[in-house]
């Protein structure tokens, strides 16, 4: 169903309305005789068990190459100017699987990828170099065993880790086909010399360089995956799957990280999430705070503010007068004469001037069914246009003076 929807009447059993109901993506609520009305709670992706899927796709019919391409984006592993790779299909699961079977065969496909690892053990000959604080801490007045930290060109590292751990967590989605299951398998019996990662740990950190390279699609899709997708044996050993993303979050990530690389050709500085006092008081217990999604800052000033709404104001709830409403108090509290609020979804620029005041707020739709490089120049379009913006305030005012 789409997020946007009323949801559906069904019949599920006992156990499946409350793997529903765990999962965050949607709410199942009984309604007499084995029935659930299964209704969308703000969360799109899908969740799988052996018996059962239930999908909620994002509004516009966003496919998964275009989410991917948002989730990669908004990631904090560093600016991307293109799109992870997938393979488009209405099963959301058969497309992450079919696609992580490609791009991992792409990138295995000369061997798998070695590097250099940094080991630190306790040996009875010197090898590499002696870390001697740790020698004198931990073995006092001691020759041996020796603690050493060397490095090691191995298969064992970050980048195979990584890739191991998606390949293993999409082979567990019940109901995957036959032989995308197989070649999953396959791909990651070229890894099993490589270190298995432990589930809820951190994902070892990589950096993209030109060694990497036949790397990087399928590294960007694996991080998806790991920090989105759970797979795992449920109650009595079913196999469950879940891959639920928080779209507003997203596409507010995805906003202030695009549009803090857009800004960066413009002086100044922005601040992503700046908390601003709203009011007087004294007491901490008193105190009003508004965070605006992006502040730009110029010479330690504010000089415009802007806000992302993933449901725009066609959208079902959608609120346009709250969100005027928080605009101006943002604009109120840091002294800034134009807020932008950037929707999701396709439209026109449309400018608001707020009656018995000197702030304007400018909605700017940001279409996310366009391409990728549309996408990131529609944010620069932005950019230029509230920096255009910010001067001609700042020349006004000079000549006011004058």
């Amino acid at each position: 169903m789409d997020e946007l929807s009323r949801g559906v009447v069904d019949k599920l059993d006992p156990p499946t309305a409350a793997f529903i109901n765990a999962s965050g993506l949607a709410k199942a609520s009984p309604i007499g005789m084995g029935l659930y009305r299964i209704e969308p709670v703000g969360k799109v992706g899908a969740v799988r068990t052996s018996t059962v899927q239930l999908e909620v796709r994002p509004k516009d019919r966003l496919g998964l190459s275009r989410l991917l391409f948002l989730l990669s984006y908004a990631g904090d592993q560093g600016f991307r100017d293109h799109s992870v790779e997938a393979v488009e299909h209405p099963d959301l699961w058969s497309a992450l699987a079919e696609s992580l079977a490609q791009l991992a065969d792409r990138a295995l496909s000369r061997g798998v990828l070695q590097g250099y690892l940094t080991i630190h053990e306790s040996l009875r000959t010197v090898k590499g170099r002696i870390r001697i604080s740790d020698q004198i801490s931990r073995r006092p007045g001691m020759m041996v065993p020796l603690e050493v930290s060397y490095d090691e060109f191995t298969e064992d590292i970050a980048e195979n880790r990584i890739l191991r751990a998606a390949l293993e967590r999409m082979g567990k989605v019940p109901g995957v086909r036959a032989d995308v299951l197989s070649r999953l398998r396959q791909l990651k019996g070229k890894l099993d010399a490589v270190t298995r990662l432990q589930s809820g740990a951190p994902l070892p950190p990589w950096r993209a360089n030109r060694m990497n390279l036949r790397y990087h699609a399928v590294l960007r899709l694996s991080e998806v995956i790991l920090r989105n997708a759970s797979a795992e044996a449920g109650e009595g050993k079913q196999q469950t799957a879940s891959f639920v993303v928080d779209m507003a979050q997203v596409f507010e990530e995805f906003v202030g990280t695009a549009l803090r690389h857009a800004m960066s050709v413009y002086p100044g500085e922005m601040r992503l999430q700046y908390g601003a006092l709203l009011n007087e008081a004294v007491r901490d217990a008193d105190r009003l705070t508004v965070r605006p999604d992006a502040v730009h800052f110029l010479g330690g000033r504010p000089v415009v503010v802007y806000d992302s709404k993933y449901t725009a104001a066609g959208d079902a709830g959608a609120s346009l007068n709250a969100d005027h409403y928080q605009l101006l108090a943002y604009c109120t509290a840091l002294r800034v004469p134009t807020a932008w609020l950037v929707y999701a979804g396709p439209g026109e620029m449309k400018l608001r001037r707020i009656l018995n005041t000197d702030i304007d707020i400018v909605e700017y739709p940001l279409d996310l069914s366009l391409p990728p490089s549309e996408i990131l120049a529609a944010v620069a379009d932005l950019a230029e246009q509230s920096w255009g913006e910010v001067v001609r305030q700042a020349v006004a005012g000079r000549t006011a003076s004058d």
